[in-house]
């Protein structure tokens, strides 16, 4: 693992200080650490980059393995039947993970949320639950939550956010023909959907407010911290003493939350995917 240059990083985990960013080499070489965690794979959309995911859990390992919600994506199964091999392979993955010791915990989101009926159930070293604390090196509590719970057009305009889904999937599904002939001219990946999140005034607004959100109810629950996903945003700043940490997601920046046997609080980027603004 290394560190990467500001002067290379993509727009939208500019403000990531270089310290709490790693990215991965990519050299087949295992790596341990204390706990993982991972958000927003949506298997079962065909945005999912589940052949990267499934190389990420082979060559990290970790006492303990938070799944921070929609690692399925309940909502896109009820539309079509879409399950490749590929996703497959991530499931086996991390079933062989709890087989082997690791301890996995299943935070459910809102499009795995038909999983929520089962919250509290223990599958044999694999905890499902609505919400979890984990304990740092130190005895500190942080939150572990999805995030939806935050989301006000979630709670109060289901029905909006279901057209925002969609609007968001066809946009995944138009940036991969756009990549294709990116690709036939020579040029890298280019996310149009996180050009879009970067630059749009609302998109912007709803990103602060949602951390906004998250951050005063860790301090009304005495959290030191708290580890979300939701939003697709990979972040790890200081939030009015809150340590507020933003998985990511596997369809667009291909990041987790990894936490050092020492203690520490990394942002792992597996694979770098240009989203550059000026590309």
């Amino acid at each position: 693992m290394k560190e990467t240059p500001l002067s290379i990083m993509p727009d939208w985990m500019e403000n990531i200080e270089t310290d709490d960013l790693i990215v991965a080499e990519n050299n087949h070489q295992t790596s341990h650490y204390r706990s993982i965690f991972i958000s927003d794979v949506h298997l079962g959309s065909r945005g999912a980059k589940a052949d990267f995911l499934s190389e990420f859990l082979k060559y990290n390992q970790c006492e303990k393995l938070y799944l921070v919600g929609d690692i399925i994506d309940g909502w896109r199964l009820k539309k079509r039947i879409y399950w490749p091999q590929e996703h497959t392979n991530v499931i086996r993955r991390i079933l062989t993970k709890a087989k082997r010791g690791t301890e996995v915990v299943f935070v459910t989101g809102n499009h795995d949320d038909f999983l929520r009926r089962y919250s509290g159930v223990d599958f044999g070293n694999i905890l499902l639950t609505d919400e979890a604390v984990h304990q740092t090196v130190t005895g500190e509590k942080i939150l572990v939550i999805h995030g939806d719970k935050y989301d006000s057009v979630i709670q109060t305009q289901k029905w909006l956010a279901v057209i925002g889904d969609w609007g968001y999937e066809s946009l995944v599904v138009l940036n991969r023909y756009f990549n294709r002939i990116r690709h036939k001219f020579g040029l890298g990946y280019w996310s149009l959907s996180a050009f879009i999140k970067q630059k749009v005034k609302s998109a912007v607004s709803f990103i602060t407010a949602y951390e906004e959100a998250v951050v005063q109810d860790c301090k009304k629950r005495g959290y030191k911290g708290v580890i979300c996903g939701h939003i697709h945003h990979p972040e790890i700043r200081d939030i009015e003493g809150i340590e507020y940490l933003n998985c990511g997601d596997w369809v667009e920046s291909c990041t987790a939350i990894v936490e050092t046997q020492d203690g520490d609080m990394k942002l792992l980027q597996w694979v770098v995917i240009g989203h550059q603004t000026n590309s």
